[in-house]
């Protein structure tokens, strides 16, 4: 039941749609820097741990220890966020989902999706299951990553694995005529979905900008904890 309402009252329920978050190939998290696109991840990877689901979160920006301690407090701000839940319950929780996730931390010079292919094989001769996502946080799309995201498509075919990347957009940069930052725009064929979060007075507005019908939809967050706002 825990699992339950912790699904349920991520903010990636409301904005993305649980069904959502493994339904296409490509979904990206899109904001300036310091906004809030990692935190944002980490709630997406976290509804899929909650669903008993291993999940692979690869940052070309920070190393693991800083990326295990966003899970710790992502974690606790669903928890809070929940209201009054049995502390032991939620550590004994923690300690059970917490060992399906995997990391690898890269830098921009050493990120190979071949040592990502390599490492995914490895878990199929090993007999283990397979991650449910790959989160790719960090990688820029100020530059051509044409064929880092096509080697990314062969990836998500040969492993069944969705991809969701962070998506780093500048404030001196207008939208396009349809509403995409330009770094969506130049591969928005590729993505089935996408968040844009922007500053709003002192909240967050999330925006749907790619997910079938549900565009535009628009979500206001608590941009200390990523909880949505309750209007």
């Amino acid at each position: 039941m825990l699992k339950k309402d912790l699904i349920l009252k991520s903010p990636v329920a409301k904005t993305i749609g649980i069904e959502n978050i493994k339904d296409g190939k490509f979904g990206a998290v899109i904001s300036r820097a310091g906004v809030g696109k990692t935190s944002f991840l980490v709630q997406v990877a976290l509804t899929r741990l909650l669903n008993a689901e291993k999940i692979l979160h690869v940052s070309l920006d920070d190393p693991m220890e800083k990326i295990n301690l966003r899970y710790r407090e992502g974690y606790t701000n669903l928890i809070d966020y929940i209201g009054y839940i049995d502390p032991q319950k939620a550590v004994r929780l923690w300690e059970n989902i917490n060992p399906n996730k995997v990391g690898i931390s890269y830098n921009e010079a050493t990120f190979d999706t071949g040592k990502i292919g390599d490492y995914l094989k490895s878990f199929k001769k090993a007999g283990l299951t397979l991650p449910s996502i790959m989160i790719i946080d960090g990688l820029n799309f100020d530059k051509d990553v044409s064929t880092v995201l096509e080697e990314l498509e062969n990836l998500n075919q040969e492993f069944s694995i969705v991809i969701w990347f962070s998506m780093k957009n500048h404030r001196e940069e207008g939208l396009c005529e349809n509403g995409f930052p330009v770094q969506l725009e130049t591969y928005k064929d590729r993505f089935d979905k996408a968040v844009l979060l922007h500053p709003v007075e002192d909240k967050i507005e999330a925006i749907v900008l790619k997910d079938g019908d549900r565009t535009d939809q628009k979500f206001r967050l608590n941009p200390s904890t990523m909880m949505i706002v309750e209007e």
